[in-house]
């Protein structure tokens, strides 16, 4: 067996959920000895308890945060980073080649894709005109705009969906159903539910002078589901699907590895237009007729990334070997994997 040499990888975001599944990813490889470096802008001892060192940084968007890396990568001879926030994609993107510098690969793509799928109302607009199918969508950049721009997507005959442009994590997302009233929200939705009223929401964006560019589109009932995959200059070199099975916060609590060749198709076309390299997470909902429509791309890992492992597709592991340069392997993905998360308490 070939003997690859051993790496230190620097991970972004290290305090969140996904730590636990991305450290499974790196280290259980099969082929060399990662060691693993964390920053967070938070300070949680337990992190020590997944990685080989924990460094604290500032927030993303702060002047320092690329040069802070920079300072770290040198004292622990990083060999490759991989950022896990959207809002760090083009901050490392304008200061790739000062890594480079310092012998150090980041995992971004280039900043056409990263800037288009960054915006959620870009994207929409960029398939759009490279004539991909998006469900009616509308721009709102005042609350004035709200009401006009949810009735140009079917309401009220219909619920929609009003999300903000640059956000993750299901921030500033809230589905209006005028068929859902306040005393069923109450009762018969749990308190992380996303329904909310058109004069609730109306409220909310009034509070302040501006508010942040958010968009509407219709809202599609079906399940919820993503292709992970890996690409190289648009050419996709690995994919699969993920169902949603149970979610809670956006995060599936239940999924199933399945293949999906409709997803697939709009996969390849939607990447192969961006020219898109690295690794993607596509999030899909079904429409009424069980049809996968793409909702966004988050151009970079995703938390649910071990479903992927188990069923034989280590997307972050295979990415790093991409970027050195090695030969890739052929994969036969195992469909049928299924994935429950549990509690585990770490304690400091």
């Amino acid at each position: 067996m070939k003997k690859y040499r051993d790496l230190t990888v620097l991970v972004s975001a290290c305090g969140a959920q996904f730590m636990p599944g991305l450290v499974n990813c790196l280290k259980e490889n099969g082929e060399r000895e990662i060691r693993i470096i964390g920053v967070d802008m938070g300070d949680d001892p337990t992190v020590l308890q997944m990685v080989d060192a924990c460094y604290h940084v500032p927030k993303a968007n702060d002047p320092l945060y690329i040069d802070r890396l920079i300072e770290i990568c040198k004292k622990e001879n990083v060999d490759i980073i991989i950022p896990f926030m959207s809002s760090e994609l083009l901050p490392l993107i304008d200061r790739k080649e000062d890594f480079e510098k310092i012998g150090v690969k980041v995992s971004v793509s280039d900043r056409y894709s990263v800037e288009i799928t960054n915006n959620k109302y870009n994207f929409y607009s960029f398939l759009r005109e490279n004539n991909l199918f998006v469900p009616r969508f509308a721009h709102i950049k005042k609350w004035e705009d709200l009401i006009p721009a949810c009735e140009a997507c079917g309401y009220p005959q219909n619920a929609v969906c009003v999300k903000a442009t640059e956000s993750s994590g299901s921030r500033g997302i809230r589905i209006v159903n005028p068929n859902i009233s306040k005393f069923d929200l109450l009762f018969n939705e749990k308190p992380n539910s996303f329904y909310t009223t058109m004069d609730d929401l109306l409220a909310t964006l009034k509070e302040k002078e501006t508010m942040p560019e958010m968009m509407v589109m219709e809202y599609l009932p079906g399940n919820e589901g993503s292709v992970d995959l890996l690409a190289e200059n648009g050419n996709i070199l690995y994919m699969a699907y993920r169902e949603s099975n149970v979610n809670l916060h956006s995060i599936p609590q239940v999924a199933t590895l399945v293949e999906n060749k409709e997803a697939y198709e709009i996969a390849k076309k939607v990447i192969s237009a961006l020219g898109l390299s690295g690794n993607a997470d596509l999030d899909f909902k079904n429409d009424e007729n069980g049809h996968p429509v793409l909702m966004e791309i988050n151009p970079r890992i995703a938390a649910t990334m071990r479903i992927f492992k188990e069923g034989g597709l280590n997307l972050p592991y295979l990415r790093i070997k991409q970027l050195l340069g090695e030969e890739l392997p052929k994969i036969d993905i195992r469909y049928g994997i299924k994935m429950k998360r549990r509690y585990l308490e770490m304690f400091s």
